[in-house]
């Protein structure tokens, strides 16, 4: 049987309050305070609701789940800026402090687990939502919900016409995903992030190191598309790899690229062109670094398209 589900997260009211006010920020930061708990509540495209603490107990808006990382507060700062729910670094350590059951010191920079809501509508006040259905008041983070349970429908249609801003008729036997255009494409696909969501992902699977050359220098990391967006490459983990910037712009050119078992191979033009490159010949036919998860590693299909169409071979 199919399930199509939701969650509803309780908010920080200074948190949905400040990005209220910036409709612009349509990609947000739901952060926790702690890195330790994953999250698979819902899938990638599922709605994904804010409701306030206790004594509001309101849902106050909501948007659509765009991947979870574990990040350090600073580069989710670098990633998010104000979509983090703060007007500045400072004001995001000290309320993520708040939340910790150490303040965080001065010097200290550790990870947080960051929940990406990408689509993001906050409801006027007459637009506010009750709880949930068998929301208890003692949860803490927040709750799933499986949309296709007979209980839950009729709530859930109708905080989804809130977010949406129009009626629709959802097929709730069915998957149901919100997935936005990505470089001017309007098809709906149920794998796509958000640009920064993209970034977000990417940095966390590989472990902050660049997939070639192991390099873990924080500043020079980029979250490269094997398949380009203008090209019909789509914002998801398993079209990226984490590169050093030199690598990136080898990789985009055709000077490097990885096949479909994940090794590295080395155009002869390197040497041809620039007269050096011997810190990749020497690794041309290693395996790559890729995720852990199998799901998460670079496709086959990407990586094919890559060598064919951008590789220099000869």
């Amino acid at each position: 049987m199919l399930v199509v589900r939701a969650y509803v997260g309780v908010t920080d009211g200074d948190w949905y309050r400040f990005l209220a006010e910036r409709p612009h920020l349509r990609e947000v930061n739901f952060w926790r305070p702690s890195s330790k708990l994953g999250f698979q509540a819902v899938q990638i495209g599922e709605p994904f609701f804010f409701k306030s603490h206790h004594p509001h107990n309101r849902v106050v808006g909501g948007g659509y789940f765009s991947g979870f990382a574990r990040l350090r507060i600073s580069e989710a700062w670098e990633l998010f800026g104000e979509g983090n729910g703060a007007a500045s670094l400072s004001q995001m350590r000290a309320d993520i402090s708040r939340y910790r059951d150490e303040p965080i010191s001065p010097y200290d920079d550790p990870q947080i687990g960051c929940l990406i809501i990408r689509d993001t509508r906050f409801f006027a006040a007459d637009q506010v939502a009750g709880p949930p259905p068998d929301f208890a008041s003692n949860i803490v983070q927040g709750k799933g919900y499986d949309l296709a349970v007979g209980t839950y429908a009729k709530y859930f249609l109708d905080v989804l016409h809130r977010l949406t801003g129009m009626a629709f008729e959802v097929d709730l036997g069915l998957p149901w995903h919100r997935d936005g255009p990505v470089y001017g494409d309007p098809e709906l696909r149920p794998q796509r992030l958000g640009q920064q969501a993209f970034k977000a992902v990417v940095l966390d699977a590989y472990h902050r190191h660049c997939a070639v050359t192991g390099a873990k220098i924080r500043p020079v990391l980029q979250a490269a598309h094997i398949l380009p967006l203008p090209d019909g490459g789509e914002h998801r983990l398993d079209n990226g790899l984490l590169l050093r910037s030199d690598v990136h712009i080898m990789f985009d050119r055709g000077y490097l690229s990885v096949d479909p078992s994940h090794r590295l191979l080395v155009s002869p033009r390197l040497r041809e062109d620039f007269g050096n490159g011997e810190e990749f010949y020497s690794r041309a036919g290693e395996q790559i670094t890729v995720p852990e998860r199998k799901a998460d590693r670079p496709h086959r299909e990407f990586l094919q398209w890559h060598v064919d169409t951008v590789f220099q071979a000869a």
